[in-house]
Order: C-alpha cells, then sequence, then structure tokens
C-alpha cells in the first residue's frame, strides 16, 4: 500500500501552521494588512516553496503591494522558519496572490442576483404565495 502523502506534502502543512504562527506573532510591518496564508506548494527536493496568500479588505493594488512586500521581508521569515522547523536546508520562499477567495465571492454574489436579491432561508420549503 502506497504512502497516503508524500514527503513535501507533509512539510508543506507543517509549514503553512509555521508561516501562520510566523505572521501573527513576528512580523510587525505596518505596511502589511490582514494576510492569511492558504496553501504552500513545495517542490520535489523542497527547494522552493510557492506561498499563497490572500489579504483581506484591500483593494487590488492593495493586494499587490502586500505580496511585494512580503516577498521583501521574505528572508526574515525564511530565518524564523528556519528556527522552527527541522531541516537541514529551509525553502526559498515565494508569496503569491491567491485569487480562489476573490472567485468564491464572486460566485455567491452571482448566484444571490440569479435568486432575486431574496436571501434563502435554510429550512424553509414553503412556497411564496402572490398578494
Amino acid at each position: 500500500m502506497g504512502k497516503e502523502f508524500g514527503r513535501s506534502q507533509r512539510v508543506a502543512s507543517e509549514m503553512q501552521k509555521e508561516l501562520a504562527a510566523i505572521m501573527l506573532r513576528d512580523v510587525k510591518d505596518s505596511r502589511l494588512g490582514f494576510v492569511t496564508i492558504n496553501d504552500v506548494e513545495l517542490s520535489k527536493d523542497l527547494a522552493v516553496a510557492k506561498i499563497f496568500v490572500t489579504v483581506l479588505n484591500a483593494d487590488d493594488a492593495g493586494k499587490a503591494a502586500n505580496v511585494k512586500v512580503l516577498n521583501e521581508i521574505s528572508p526574515f521569515i525564511r530565518h524564523e522558519l528556519a528556527k522552527r522547523m527541522r531541516l537541514r536546508h529551509i525553502s526559498e520562499l515565494h508569496f503569491y496572490y491567491d485569487n480562489s477567495f476573490d472567485t468564491g465571492m464572486r460566485v455567491a454574489a452571482l448566484l444571490h442576483d440569479l435568486e432575486g436579491g431574496k436571501p434563502a432561508a435554510i429550512g424553509d420549503d414553503t412556497p411564496e404565495q402572490d398578494a
């Protein structure tokens, strides 16, 4: 029986948890907004990490600025990550904005408009009566 999760997936999962803790406790940059670590993808040799983030309450320029700041301070984040993870080599960190949250919100708004703008009540199966 094969392994369910490869080493890179296990390390990526642990790295995501540690990065979230580092962003919460150690990064004190006033240029950053509320940043959430959504996903970490590691290369097979664990040399490069793609970190997908979401920034809440920011326009497109703000999102791009936050990603730029994260990439600028990535050496500090990498150093903090090295202290917390027991790996011989720590991956090179590259931050990217994750559009999936924005896409999901857009789809939800479109579905809401298709329903006529009426919020659907859970468990309300009674048909509406025209007055």
